[in-house]
């Protein structure tokens, strides 16, 4: 989305403050805060909505999807580097606008997005070339079956609520790996949870968050 000087200055103001709102509102990973504070969210949502770039709210995309909350999206990826770990080579479920793989980026060596809605994959292409991202790869597929070709991988985070434990994903996980995703059914209570594989394969799981997102579906279209 082009901009003239003004407004540009305008929205890095907004970033800027977002970060800082982020701050007080408990991340503390200065990684993560500087990996927000990189990425241009106006360039990610509609041009009707980028005067709500900076808020600290979900946005609708279109085809019933929605970009996270910047909270969300910080603290899911504070969780998968807290303890000073590398997020190393990263698999994310449900790319929508690309906006998450753009932070994500900006913390992991590779990034894999993958959207089930094509138009949608399409829009996120779009919204990232002109980033320049060299470590993310978009890919249209089911993401409840992952990317088994690329596994195992050292983070796992989903953009949409799974309604059981996705093992699939799970079984995709390197040892030492994370996995960060909500967990219920769309529209009642949702937890984001952590599943860390841990040295000798056995799994830990940890309950976060209280969450609202969209429910993960099976199929593309």
């Amino acid at each position: 989305m082009a901009m003239n000087p003004a407004t540009l200055q305008t929205a890095t103001r907004a970033r800027a403050r977002m970060v800082e709102r982020l701050r007080t509102e408990g991340i503390s990973d200065e990684r993560v805060l500087g990996a927000i504070g990189s990425v241009p969210r106006h360039a990610f949502v509609e041009e009707a909505l980028a005067s709500r770039a900076y808020e600290d709210t979900a946005l609708p995309l279109g085809f019933q999807q929605t970009i996270s909350q910047p909270y969300v999206v910080a603290r899911m990826a504070e969780v998968l580097v807290a303890g000073g770990r590398a997020m190393g080579k990263t698999l994310e479920v449900g790319a929508g606008c690309g906006y998450q793989a753009a932070v994500l980026s900006q913390l992991a060596s590779d990034v894999y997005a993958i959207e089930r809605i094509g138009k949608l994959l399409d829009k996120a292409r779009a919204n990232l070339r002109p980033l320049r991202l060299p470590n993310v790869r978009l890919k249209h597929g089911d993401g409840n079956l992952g990317l088994p070709e690329v596994a195992p991988f050292d983070s796992i985070i989903l953009a949409a609520a799974a309604t059981t434990t996705p093992r699939v994903l799970v079984e995709q996980l390197a040892p030492g790996g994370r996995m960060v995703f909500p967990l219920g059914q769309a529209g009642a209570d949702q937890i984001m949870v952590l599943i860390e594989r841990q040295a000798n394969g056995s799994l830990k799981e940890t309950k976060l968050d209280a969450v609202r997102f969209v429910p993960l579906l099976a199929g593309t279209e």
